[in-house]
């Protein structure tokens, strides 16, 4: 785990080095790379690179509900959390199957396009938000994802896509062989 502070910068810099990494793998990976399982997942490598994707969309959509729930008392968020996580098996199943069916539609340049789309949007929204507002957030649904805490900021979500990004890239099969 990094200890270095997460500060706009950081989270700036992480996102465009992850952008270079994904156009890198969209662009290497072969029809078998993409059809081959991933490591340790039931997703192929091309199901895995729309979830990694996904994983900032996650992000896109959960701002305005963190910048909501951190102006709100705390224990609203505490309580959200909790309806979240008794929602935990309905949520994985979803995130499975809907990332399965997606990836056989959006892939290859498209899927590099609606990436850096949702980049720009994260990065334009992150340089226009106030200090106070980065440090305030919310309770999260911990057991749906490994790299949720308890409480997370509003900067912790921005930096919580790339965190998901780096988890699943270690996944990934393409260019090692069958």
């Amino acid at each position: 785990m990094n200890s270095a502070p997460i500060t706009p910068g950081t989270i700036h810099e992480e996102l465009e080095r992850v952008r270079a990494d994904f156009h890198a793998l969209i662009i290497k990976a072969t029809p078998a790379d993409v059809h081959h399982l991933s490591s340790g997942t039931r997703w192929t490598n091309g199901q895995l690179l729309f979830h990694m994707f996904f994983g900032y969309l996650i992000v896109w959509r959960l701002l305005p509900l963190v910048r909501l729930m951190g102006r709100l008392p705390e224990p609203v968020s505490r309580i959200f959390a909790r309806t979240l996580e008794a929602g935990t098996r309905p949520f994985h199943l979803f995130n499975y199957f809907s990332d399965r069916g997606a990836a056989r539609v959006i892939h290859g340049p498209r899927l590099i396009r609606w990436f850096d789309r949702t980049v720009e949007v994260l990065q334009a929204q992150l340089a226009a938000e106030p200090a106070a507002a980065l440090a305030r957030g919310m309770h999260m649904p911990v057991s749906w994802d490994p790299y949720f805490r308890d409480w997370m900021s509003l900067a912790e979500i921005y930096h919580y896509g790339t965190q998901h990004y780096d988890h699943h890239r270690r996944q990934l099969t393409i260019g090692r062989p069958s």
